[in-house]
Parts: C-alpha cells; structure tokens; sequence
C-alpha cells in the first residue's frame, strides 16, 4: 500500500514537479500539496499523512515550527526537509525540532524517492553536504570527556545506530522489540546530553565512547 504523503513548498512550479514525480500510486500517494504549514499539524490529522515532505524557507511559521507542529500532532508520521539552505543553524534547529532527514534540493528525482523509502524504513536520510556539516559541528566544539555511564547493553545499541542501522534492524540484531530500543534511546539521549540521533551520533564518535572497526 502506498504511503500517503504531504508536500509543504511555497514555489508553484516545484509544488507541481513533486506532486507528479511523487504520486505513483505505488509507492507514495499524494494526499495533499500546500504552499505554507500554518495548519500542519491539523493537516496530518485530517489527512492520515504517514510522510512530509517540507520546505524551509516559507510564508507564515516557515518549515522548523511546521515540524515541531506534526511531530506534537502525530509524532509518528515522518518529515524529510527538502531544502536548498545547507546553513548550521538550519540544520541543526530543523533535525533537532523533529526532522528524520534533511535533503537538498540539489538531490536528483531517484535519490530523492529512495531517501523518502529510507526513511518510512526507519532511517534518517542525509545529504552528504548535509552529514558532513553535522560531523564537522560536532569535532570543531570543544567539550570535556566525560564518563557517560552507559550500560554495557546501551553502549551496544549506539554502536549500531552509528553504524547506520535502522529501529528495526538494532532490534533485529540485539534481539530486543522496537518499543525496547526506542527506550534504551531515551535514556543514551539522557545521559550523554542530546535531544535526536543525530547529536548522539555525532557525541559518540567525539568523545571516542564506541569504536568503528
């Protein structure tokens, strides 16, 4: 069945070029192409949207606050930004707000429909402009190390996540439900002072707490 997905740009022409590249009826289904998110959050309500795809830089709330407004509203449903500002600040207020993955707009038609797969598989897909800028913010700040106090099962699991692994497939490989890995997730996020993957991620390779073979 066809992910039912929402389409938030202000630029008509794009608008128009995503709903016809994006509305297959096999893989996703549009259900509805707006040129601001001032009603996101109702919108992914009334909608049943399973996935987002969201601008930035638009009249009104612009995307950050639309994607603070969905996740409030439906914090299952997924948002990828798909943008043409590749700034820190953008960044990191849009992952940090909600966002699963954040792609320019830059990204060819074929890539774009596989990041948005990707990410209603449990991914967060990424530009690699965009991933490099998050690993690069990460090494240039300058934090003491700490002992984080992870256990030996939670230390398992952010090793995974760092090595690209989805929800499903950490709790495939440690055998554990998805419900159980969200939670181990939490409390990493706890302890290490982060609020998205993204931070921890970017924390754990900093301070050296798992190793990449």
């Amino acid at each position: 069945m066809a992910y039912k997905i929402l389409i938030y740009e202000d630029n008509h022409r794009l608008r128009q070029s995503l709903e016809i590249l994006l509305n297959d009826e096999q893989l996703f289904k549009v259900a509805g192409a707006f040129p601001d998110c001032n009603l996101a959050g109702e919108q992914v309500i009334d909608l049943l949207a399973e996935l987002v795809v969201m601008d930035i830089d638009m009249p009104g709330i612009g995307g950050v606050e639309g994607v603070k407004q969905i996740k409030q509203a439906a914090p299952l449903t997924k948002v990828v930004m798909h943008t043409m500002f590749d700034d820190d600040n953008r960044i990191f207020d849009s992952i940090c707000a909600g966002a699963d993955g954040y792609l320019l707009k830059n990204t060819s038609p074929m890539q774009l429909i596989n990041a948005l797969q990707e990410v209603m598989q449990g991914g967060a897909p990424m530009s690699p402009f965009v991933a490099q800028k998050v690993f690069q913010f990460f090494r240039n700040q300058q934090q003491p190390v700490s002992d984080f106090n992870l256990t030996n099962r939670e230390t398992m699991i952010l090793e995974l996540l760092v090595k690209g692994n989805s929800y499903k497939m950490i709790a495939d490989k440690s055998n554990v439900t998805i419900d159980t890995v969200k939670k181990h997730l939490q409390n990493i996020y706890h302890k290490l002072h982060v609020n998205c993957g993204t931070e921890a991620v970017a924390k754990a390779l900093q301070h050296k707490i798992i190793r990449l073979d």
